[in-house]
C-alpha cells in the first residue's frame, strides 16, 4: 500500500520533528513566563478588561474554558475564550495571551482581508481532511487516478486553510503587542520581551502545522505522478 512508502517517512520525520520543536518551545515559554508577574500586575481578565475599555473592543465578551493552552476566540460569538491559567494568573504570558486574542477580535472587528478569507474555508475545513484521504487511499486501493486527483483538491484546501491562519496568528500577535502598548501595559521590560517570546513560540506551532500540511500535499503529488 502507499502508505508503507518509506519515502513518506523522508517527508514525515522532519515535519514532525519540527513540530516536536516548536511544541518543546511553547511548553518552555509558557512555563518561564507563566511563573513571572507582568509589570501591571493584571490577571488575564484585568488585561482584557482594559485593554477592552481604551481600544474600542468593549463589545467583547469574555468567557472561561477548561483545559490549558486552550485560550481562543470565537468570532461566530465575538467572544474570547480564556483558560484558569491565563484568565486568573497576572503573568507575563497571560498578559500576552489575553493580547493576541483581543487581536483576533480587533481583525475581525476590522474585517481583516487575511481573517475573512480564512472563515471562507472554515466550513470546509470540516469535511475536507477525511474526504481527502478517503479519496486518495481510495484512488490508490482502486487504481483510480481520478479519485487521487480529486482527493488532493480536497487536500488542497487544508493547505490553503493551513497556509491562511499563519499570517493571521502573526498578525494577531502584532496586534496584541501594540495593543498592549497603547494601552500602557508594558510596564516592565520584561512584559515586552516576555510576551514576544511566548507569542513567537506559539506562532512556530502554526508554522509547523503549515510546513506539514504543505510537504503532505508535495507527496501526495509525487505519488500521483507516478502512477500516471
Amino acid at each position: 500500500m502507499f502508505y508503507f512508502d518509506p519515502n513518506y517517512f523522508l517527508v514525515i520525520i522532519p515535519a514532525l520533528l519540527f513540530s516536536v520543536v516548536a511544541q518543546i518551545m511553547v511548553s518552555s515559554a509558557f512555563s518561564k513566563w507563566g511563573r513571572i508577574r507582568n509589570g501591571a500586575g493584571l490577571t488575564g481578565v484585568e488585561v482584557a478588561e482594559r485593554i477592552k475599555r481604551y481600544s474600542g473592543l468593549a463589545g467583547v465578551r469574555l468567557e472561561g474554558i477548561q483545559g490549558q493552552h486552550t485560550d481562543h476566540y470565537d468570532p461566530q460569538s465575538h467572544t474570547v475564550r480564556l483558560s484558569q491559567d491565563v484568565a486568573s494568573k497576572p503573568s507575563v504570558a497571560a498578559m500576552a495571551v489575553v493580547a493576541h486574542e483581543l487581536g483576533h477580535a480587533q481583525q475581525h472587528e476590522e474585517r481583516s482581508f487575511l481573517i475573512q478569507m480564512r472563515g471562507f474555508l472554515v466550513p470546509a475545513m470540516r469535511f475536507s481532511p477525511m474526504v481527502s484521504y478517503g479519496l486518495i487511499m481510495a484512488g490508490f486501493l482502486f487504481r483510480m487516478v481520478g479519485l487521487i486527483e480529486i482527493g488532493i483538491l480536497f487536500y488542497g484546501v487544508v493547505v490553503a486553510f493551513m497556509l491562511l491562519t499563519l499570517p493571521v496568528e502573526i498578525d494577531a500577535s502584532r496586534r496584541g503587542i501594540k495593543l498592549l502598548t497603547d494601552t500602557g501595559l508594558m510596564v516592565a521590560d520584561e512584559d515586552r520581551s516576555g510576551s514576544r517570546s511566548v507569542l513567537t513560540a506559539a506562532a512556530l506551532t502554526y508554522v509547523a502545522a503549515a510546513v506539514t500540511a504543505l510537504l503532505q500535499l508535495l507527496y501526495y503529488i509525487s505519488l500521483l505522478n507516478r502512477r500516471r
